[in-house]
């Protein structure tokens, strides 16, 4: 067997390893989220969901911290510039979700919302709201969303070994070796790799989301008003749960829209403010 041929029939050997252990990987994962409780067993009834707990379960602690920085800035609590950046006006915080947003923002009463956002992700109070909502079957455990969220990335890198691994082979291949005959190593493997990854999307997605399907079950009863035009009369509660269920882009006001979603961010701090 020449150099070549024995390079390309190893690429096809290391397309169906990449493969199966991709695809194994993405199976344990599964099986372990399809063990898990929903909801455990000393959990009492979920309840009626608070505005923290339903931004949670829709967009997970970055959504928490966006209904946060909004509320707190529509009572003037804090500033919000469309720059991409928060100024902390008041302080004294209402609650722990506050007190960690406040903490993310730092001692200096000003940051990026982005740094915000990373930095609330993992206070104290936004894992205990998360742990809560777990434990009474409401979210996907954080445990459980990371191995099959890896388990899928897994599959998708090893969707895309096989077909360099293919390309490489087929490029080595002798010229006596036909193109078929190459290909046939690595069809196999990319059809288990498609398969699992459509396998996936259909059976476990609710698994890489926040909310279990439970959740999701919860959050369809929510009444969500329709996003507002700015300058209509607008109910508190009403904007907050848009703002939980569908994000910045229900707020009606596009200097906050922009201010969230990072639009026009600058590095240095803002001159103007915004968030009346």
């Amino acid at each position: 067997m020449t150099y070549n041929s024995a390079m390309w029939v190893m690429f096809g050997l290391l397309a169906w390893i990449a493969a199966l252990t991709s695809c194994a990987r993405l199976s344990r994962a599964a099986f372990a989220a399809g063990r898990w409780p929903d909801p455990y067993p000393d959990a009492g009834p979920p309840g009626e969901l608070t505005l923290p707990q339903t931004a949670f379960l829709a967009g997970g602690p970055r959504r928490v911290t966006d209904l946060v920085l909004v509320r707190m800035a529509r009572a003037r609590r804090l500033l919000l510039a469309h720059t991409g950046w928060v100024t902390v006006v008041d302080p004294e915080p209402h609650d722990a979700l506050e007190r960690g947003v406040l903490a993310a923002i730092g001692s200096y009463g000003q940051a990026r919302i982005a740094d915000v956002h990373a930095a609330a992700a993992g206070s104290e109070p936004m894992t205990a709201l998360g742990e809560d909502l777990a434990r009474t079957g409401l979210a996907v455990p954080p445990e459980v969303r990371a191995a099959v969220t890896a388990g899928v990335r897994s599959v998708r890198k090893a969707g895309a070994a096989v077909l360099s691994l293919w390309l490489a082979a087929t490029a080595l291949a002798p010229p006596h070796v036909p193109a078929p005959a190459v290909g046939g190593w690595f069809v196999l493997p990319l059809l288990l790799v498609a398969g699992s990854l459509l396998i996936s999307r259909l059976e476990i997605r609710h698994h890489t989301d926040w909310a279990s399907y439970a959740g999701q079950q919860a959050l369809a009863r929510l009444a969500v008003p329709r996003q507002r035009t700015a300058g209509a009369v607008t109910d508190e509660h009403a904007l907050l749960t848009a703002l939980a269920v569908r994000g910045p882009a229900a707020l009606p006001e596009p200097a906050l829209r922009q201010a969230l979603l990072g639009a026009g961010r600058r590095e240095r701090a803002p001159q103007a403010r915004l968030g009346e």
